[in-house]
């Protein structure tokens, strides 16, 4: 794709959106300079497809296009229709996602839409006849319908790329091939899931129509994907945001900035979103409402909306949030993210450090010291994909069982994507990364037990529909020298420094204030400029170190894994469980050998680094202006508040040692993985201690 033309200055741009634009400014030389910059490394980076891969793509779905017109008058004719309504039928190939955004890497699926008429339906012709006729042709491979998902979809290769195809049926006999799909009378009695099929590629028209300079956006949109992939927070089924989220949060900072170069905008993405109050929702225009019987996104009137932790609303009617996926803990790891991105490109403006330390990989194995781990296995391949499926579009909801059952003290960051373990069959791994949340007072921290929440878990994952012998879920708890080697590029654990650090914070430690007590910093020079910039913006991020204390268990729970190294708390193992603090009543279920078990005690609080306003209720359907506003003003002052019990804390000088044992039973416990390019913080107090303790309860007698 072509870089944007520095060189012309075009007049300033009419106003899209709801609001004012923040700045209007030309961009400056050193704008120019750091977009050619920017531009280099995303090709070094290979995040542009070649012309042939391209050429590619367009045959591809020029013979899809062909395809599902023959299968109309197919399905026409089959229904004895006459032949001038069979020389008239006719389907429509639209395209959404990254594809029609432009900013698809190589090797990235196609997201396509099919449009049919009212006699062609989704169970029986789509699902039926269509998916028999690709079955039949030699370019396509990996076939795989999912006809119950939220949004009905098939899945396969043609001709080596992907395909996420998808079918949406409207009231009409005929489909033309220059359908516009931004009609909203067109979603009239429509079944729902042929307006989520359908709003998928109207949402992605109507962000393109939203924005002020459609090249910049895609450049800047490419850069943000690409940052979010590095750093983990990319997979709306784990829980973090998709393809649409990420849009939709880069389109408001263009329209922010309409004159603005990619360069500059990534660097309002991260000061814009590391300061904004959630759970105030991110819109691009106004809720459009309709004469339709279709809910739009309203917390005055839903409820349920008012729930959402990070509203991110969709630009066409019904307006939906699209990030409702968003659990607490993961709320607080982007929030964590758009921090650190904000840091290191406030480094960047005076020129201390460059664009890879921005885009440096999240080392999630190495990020934490304890990790569930949950194994999925079936006996056939087809099993395996239904299964795999269904599983991942429960997992999210084992992040919000855990938050709930211990009062949001144990925070979960799953891993997004499966692993792959090549010397097992039939057999697919994920991971979730466990630290206890900053921000919590020592006071709550009684002793909870997921045993419980992990059994219900597994059993609510157990009530699959279309469950068959052989589909089986384990989960375990494992430490990081525990975790297997097909998770590591090449199989092998890579060697971990002497000295640990969390991103933020150090790699040595002195005695800085001259109190007698150590802190951590890092050793580079990079680093240590980087401290005053996050002064500067008045972040006071500080670090903090977990005890964890472990009882080595043995665990009795048969997993079908063949050769299985690890302790897994399958389906055929049952155990004595204690409810978690709070429970009305104590629950138990049958019994088992020893299973493990997550307590978590022993709180000393800390500053949270995912502040999410005040305690008060939010007005969650607020004017995005007043928050802009507040945004706007705030700029460059910092967010975050100490807790009372940490000012407490500090003031009567409690002695961190005094919590750190290091016993033989007791390890050091640093959930956040060192980094080569850290962006270390200023340290404005005694670094606060938590505690983990995982122990191991044998079982009870009945």
């Amino acid at each position: 794709m072509a870089m944007p033309k520095l060189n012309q200055l075009p007049p300033p741009p009419p106003r899209i959106g709801m609001w004012e634009p923040i700045s209007t400014a030309q961009p400056a030389e050193l704008d120019m300079n750091r977009t050619r910059e920017l531009q280099k490394f995303m090709e070094d980076a290979g995040l542009y497809e070649s012309g042939e891969e391209s050429l590619k793509r367009q045959e591809v779905l020029g013979r899809l296009d062909q395809i599902v017109k023959a299968w109309v008058k197919k399905v026409t004719e089959a229904k004895g229709y006459n032949e001038e309504v069979v020389e008239e039928a006719n389907a429509v190939i639209f395209t959404f996602g990254s594809y029609r955004l432009g900013v698809n890497g190589p090797g990235a699926d196609i997201d396509t839409l099919c449009v049919g008429p009212r006699h062609v339906t989704r169970e029986e012709d789509f699902f039926g006849e269509l998916q028999r006729m690709l079955a039949e042709l030699p370019e396509v491979q990996e076939l795989h319908p999912v006809p119950d998902a939220y949004v009905p979809v098939m899945r396969f290769k043609f001709d080596g790329v992907s395909i996420d195809l998808l079918y949406a049926k409207l009231w009409l006999w005929v489909i033309p091939d220059d359908f516009d799909l931004s009609v909203p009378t067109l979603l009239q009695d429509l079944d729902e899931k042929s307006v989520r099929s359908l709003n998928g590629s109207r949402v992605t028209d109507k962000i393109l129509h939203m924005v002020p300079n459609v090249q910049n956006f895609q450049m800047t949109l490419r850069c943000i994907k690409y940052w979010a992939k590095q750093r983990g927070v990319y997979s709306n089924v784990a829980g973090f945001l998709g393809g649409i989220n990420w849009a939709i949060l880069v389109a408001r900072i263009c329209q922010l900035y309409p004159t603005a170069l990619p360069s500059l905008l990534v660097s309002r993405f991260f000061k814009l979103y590391s300061q904004w109050r959630w759970p105030n929702p991110v819109l691009l225009c106004p809720i459009e409402g309709g004469s339709l019987v279709l809910p739009s996104w309203d917390p005055r009137r839903n409820f349920r909306d008012g729930n959402d932790l990070m509203p991110i609303i969709t630009p066409v009617y019904p307006c939906i949030n699209s990030s409702y996926n968003v659990s607490s803990s993961t709320l607080c790891i982007m929030q964590q993210e758009f921090q650190r991105g904000n840091n290191i490109c406030e480094a960047m403006d005076a020129s201390v450090t460059g664009w890879n330390t921005l885009f440096e990989r999240f080392l999630f194995f190495e990020a934490y010291k304890n990790y569930l781990q949950i194994d999925i296995t079936a006996r056939k391949d087809v099993d395996l994909m239904n299964w795999q499926g269904w599983v991942e579009s429960r997992l999210r909801l084992l992040t919000s069982k855990i938050e709930k059952d211990t009062r949001g003290m144990l925070q979960c960051h799953p891993h997004p994507g499966e692993c792959l373990d090549k010397s097992k069959r039939f057999h697919r791994c994920y991971f979730m990364g466990l630290q206890r949340k900053p921000g919590v007072c020592a006071q709550e921290g009684g002793p909870f037990d997921i045993r419980f929440t992990v059994e219900e878990f597994k059993n609510m994952v157990g009530m699959y529909t279309y469950k068959k012998p052989g589909m089986w879920i384990g989960v375990c708890h494992i430490k990081r020298n525990n975790i297997p080697l097909f998770v590591f590029p090449g199989g092998v654990r890579p060697a971990r420094p002497k000295r640990e650090a969390r991103e933020n914070g150090a790699a040595a430690e002195v005695d800085e204030a001259g109190d007698g007590k150590k802190r951590k910093i890092d050793e580079s020079i990079t680093c240590h400029k980087l401290r005053k910039f996050d002064s500067v913006a008045g972040t006071k991020n500080i670090p903090w170190a977990v005890e964890a204390k472990l009882e080595d268990s043995s665990i009795t729970a048969r997993c079908p894994i063949e050769d299985c190294s690890q302790s897994c708390l399958g389906n055929e193992g049952s155990f004595k469980f204690s409810p978690p603090v709070g429970a009305s009543s104590s629950v138990s279920g049958s019994s088992s050998s020893t299973a493990d078990v997550i307590l978590v005690s022993d709180i000393v609080p800390a500053p949270s680094v995912c502040q999410q306003g005040s305690s008060e209720v939010h007005d969650r359907f607020q004017d995005d202006a007043r928050s802009m506003g507040e945004v706007q003003k705030n700029f460059g002052e910092g967010t975050r508040v100490e807790s009372e019990g940490v000012r407490q804390g500090v003031a009567t000088g409690r002695d961190c040692s005094t919590i750190f044992r290091n016993d033989a039973g007791v390890e050091e416990l640093e959930p956040t993985a060192p980094s080569s390019n850290v962006v270390p913080a200023s340290y404005g107090a005694q670094k606060p201690l938590i505690k983990f303790n995982f122990t191991s309860l044998v079982r009870a007698n009945s």
